[in-house]
């Protein structure tokens, strides 16, 4: 089903507000909600409006560019595009849609384990294009080792050149607009990845028990996990989640190759500080051993200008992307990514920076 790009649009915003009008009220609160009152959600974004930016002039820009250096790799640009669930609701090409986009635009592009499409289908639209991005697996340990690892060995065969677990979620945050909305998946979307895992079973519970902590918490993996899955394969392992510099010093210990600053954009515990406000903080600890990443509230270019100047190596950007492909499909989530290079490109040319060395600068 093809869309075209709607009229008008010219920033994240207003995908995000024409987005609204086309989806059912659930669907929306789904993508779009958070955490109890949401405090963090909306700390997120306002946190980066809040930095700003001192202008330098009349430097030497000619020959300025936004490439960066991850991994072992050079990225055209630092905007790469965050894992997320069932996008099938948004576009009937979900996934794919958004494989395709950010191929064409060079954004790297992590891809979720509760995807609505296969990760070999995702790999086959995304990794022949000469001028793609990274192409990374988000993983959610599994209680059953065995399912995780079929998991791990299919990625690495499909071609994705690293693992991103997630940490931060053992379980669902309390997610009250979803809730309202009623929101449950629709026909034909599901995380289709996931099929074959078998849930542990549960035993009874003794009197006083908690069916949290004494239940599902006895699956939700630990520092041990992330060591057994760096064991069991030959991917460079990037956790997700970090906020506290402790666990990123410990992430650093366990051989993480790289951690994501993400308080899972405000959906998991409400009133964690914003990302913004984390980002320096995980950066001092880590000491330059790995490269640090950070998720949430990314809305304009200025804003990806302003987390490499915290010390970010790259961004990943997440509900402005499903707003995209709900409007366009590829194309609009194409426009999406398009927006925020050209709006980098243009702040980084009124602060004076010719390249992304020199982001630093640009904070007042």
């Amino acid at each position: 089903m093809a869309r075209a790009l709607p009229q008008g649009l010219v920033c994240l915003l207003d995908h995000e507000q024409h987005a609204q009008t086309q989806l059912p009220e659930a669907v929306w609160a789904y993508f779009n909600g958070g955490a109890a009152e949401e405090v963090t959600l909306r700390a997120n974004a306002k946190a980066w409006q809040r930095l700003e930016l001192l202008p330098r002039v009349l430097r030497p820009l000619a020959g300025g560019h936004t490439r960066v250096q991850l991994l072992g790799r050079t990225l055209a640009h630092p905007i790469m595009v965050a894992p997320m669930a069932h996008q099938g609701l948004a576009h009937p090409h979900g996934e794919r849609a958004t494989a395709l986009a950010a191929a064409a635009l060079g954004a790297g592009l992590v891809f979720s384990t509760q995807a609505s499409v296969r990760l070999e289908d995702v790999a086959r639209t995304y990794l022949p294009d000469a001028d793609r991005g990274p192409l990374w697996f988000q993983l959610y340990a599994q209680p059953d080792r065995s399912f995780t690892r079929e998991l791990v060995q299919r990625a690495a065969s499909a071609g994705y050149e690293a693992l991103v677990l997630t940490i931060d979620a053992p379980v669902q945050g309390v997610r009250d607009r979803e809730r309202r909305a009623g929101f449950h998946t629709s026909a034909g979307v599901s995380a289709v990845n996931l099929v074959g895992m078998i849930p542990p079973t549960p035993k009874p519970l003794e009197p006083g028990q908690s069916a949290l902590f004494d239940g599902l918490l006895k699956h939700a993996p630990t520092w041990d996990d992330v060591a057994w899955l760096r064991s069991i394969t030959h991917l460079p392992v990037l956790l997700k989640g970090i906020t506290h510099p402790d666990d990123a010093v410990q992430a650093v210990r366990c051989g993480a190759a790289g951690v994501i600053v993400s308080n899972h954009g405000g959906r998991t515990l409400d009133t964690v500080p914003a990302t913004a406000r984390l980002l320096p903080r995980v950066v001092q600890a880590v000491q330059g051993d790995v490269p640090v990443l950070v998720d949430g509230g990314i809305r304009r270019g200025t804003d990806v200008l302003k987390a490499v100047a915290l010390g970010a190596s790259a961004v990943l950007v997440g509900r402005p992307i499903l707003h995209g492909l709900t409007n366009a499909g590829a194309t609009g989530v194409a426009h999406v990514l398009r927006l925020l290079r050209d709006e980098l490109e243009i702040a980084m040319a009124l602060t004076g920076c010719r390249t992304l060395a020199d982001a630093q600068q640009t904070l007042a």
